[in-house]
């Protein structure tokens, strides 16, 4: 379970990437209209990429504190990425909708937030598991 909680985790770090990538090329923050604030742009990404470390140090040393921690990276993530689905959820079609995060396929946010559900999900039980032990 450990090892796919990081197989998921690189997956969604991928996923969200491929966003990231997506928004800038469209004109991230340049754009005239954007529902998407700077601080959480920047912050989910680096989040989740701090989460990450700290998970691979739980791989690393088997230590529980670390995938607590690491669990908890994740929820900031988590309100983070939440965040930005339903901004991109309101934008989606309506007058207002000309951000740069208009061009995400829709696929692309699916994946994205399916595997982060699936990552969450196998974090927090490999914490418990470890916690039991």
């Amino acid at each position: 379970m450990e090892v796919a909680a990081l197989v998921a985790w690189v997956l969604a770090a991928g996923a969200g990437g491929y966003l990231l990538v997506v928004w800038m090329l469209n004109g991230g923050r340049s754009t005239k209209v954007t529902r998407f604030p700077i601080l959480v742009v920047v912050g989910h990404p680096l989040a989740a990429a701090g989460g990450l470390a700290i998970w691979i140090a739980y791989l690393v040393t088997g230590d529980a504190a670390f995938a607590w921690t690491a669990f908890a990276a994740l929820l900031v993530v988590v309100l983070q990425g939440f965040m930005l689905f339903t901004r991109w959820l309101v934008g989606r079609g309506g007058r207002h909708a000309r951000g740069a995060e208009q061009a995400f396929p829709a696929a692309a946010v699916a994946v994205h937030g399916a595997v982060a559900v699936t990552t969450v999900v196998l974090v927090f039980l490999t914490a418990i598991q470890v916690t039991r032990a």
